[in-house]
């Protein structure tokens, strides 16, 4: 099979998979604290992320090399994963996946102070045309907006932050201190709002947490396989077939339909974000390609960052640069 292909494949698997993972958080969120569910996704994941964090034989130590822009990194990851579960269980699925798709348009517009990103007139309009797609699918005034768009609003610019953030320090900093610190700030803070959100879980309910873990451990190697058959370019557009998922999801298991409203906003923003990735892969005024190099998927705080394993293995110290010598490394 051609490797692109195959990339594409294994892409449409992986997003397949993760949008799955979503459909059980929403169901679990009937019942439960979005808080809750991260906290025993990351118990249940932990296990398996740490065996993966023990490849890393680089030498060296725990301690951030950017103790400052580590620390609002792991904040920005521990607030988009909560958001998004929460989302994900107030508002129907596709609804959710519009608002998150707008995470390319915050990441463009983030890079410009962050890593001195310098956007032209037509990536800026891209930009602006795909904000407006999120306005199309808010439609401010004409329906009510709940906690749950603010949410998924929250999570697409924290998630965005959070990328810029592994974007400019990530060329210095050891990948399991990126992959590490979100997970452990997961645990002991949803861990400590526990008693105050613990609702009791029958065994059921507790096999469908550890299956959450399971599937974003099982899409997050799958898309690793994707990035390492085809181009970038070729495997990012591929996030946005969560949208048929999650209208199939939607219509069969929580009685959710289209609307018309969501389905253009959606259209616009997966339009424009489409165009940014191409941009940045023709080169011309991007020099640190912000969109391009996110690899991980937002909303999946169990998963580990997907840029650390591209290269077989976690990279340590060592890193790929391109042929001006900007590094490549990135969520």
């Amino acid at each position: 099979m051609n490797p692109s292909n195959k990339g594409v494949l294994l892409a449409l698997a992986a997003f397949g998979i993760f949008a799955s993972h979503d459909a059980i958080i929403k169901y679990l969120g009937g019942s439960y604290s979005p808080f809750q569910i991260v906290f025993f996704s990351v118990l249940f994941g932990f296990p398996v992320v740490t065996f993966l964090l023990m490849r890393d034989t680089a030498p060296g130590h725990l301690r951030p090399v950017h103790p400052f822009w580590t620390t609002l990194r792991t904040t920005a990851a521990v607030i988009s994963g909560s958001a998004a579960f929460y989302a994900f269980a107030a508002l129907p699925l596709a609804q959710v996946y519009a608002i998150l798709f707008a995470a390319p348009l915050l990441i463009t517009v983030l890079a410009i102070p962050l890593l001195g990103e310098r956007v032209g007139i037509r990536r800026g309009l891209a930009v602006l045309v795909g904000l407006g797609g999120v306005f199309v699918v808010l439609q401010p005034g004409a329906t009510e907006l709940t906690l749950g768009h603010a949410a998924a609003l929250i999570a697409a610019v924290t998630g965005a932050f959070a990328s810029v953030i592994v974007r400019k320090i990530g060329q210095d900093e050891r990948p399991v201190v990126l992959i590490l610190y979100p997970l452990m700030a997961n645990f002991v803070l949803m861990g400590a709002a526990m008693p105050f959100v613990y609702e009791p879980m029958p065994a059921q309910d507790l096999g469908l947490l550890a299956v959450i873990a399971v599937l974003a451990i099982v899409a997050t190697n799958f898309l690793i396989l994707a990035y390492r058959s085809a181009p970038a370019a070729t495997v990012a557009p591929m996030q946005y077939s969560q949208i048929i998922w999650a209208s199939a999801y939607g219509a069969l298991f929580f009685g959710e339909a289209l609307e018309p409203a969501t389905l253009l906003g959606t259209s616009i923003i997966v339009a424009s974000g489409i165009y940014i990735v191409f941009r940045e892969d023709r080169g011309g005024r991007s020099t640190t390609t912000p969109v391009l190099r996110t690899r991980s998927r937002l909303g999946a705080p169990s998963a580990p960052r997907v840029a650390p394993f591209l290269s077989g293995a976690l990279r340590g110290t060592q890193r790929r640069e391109a042929p001006g010598g900007q590094a490549l490394d990135s969520d």
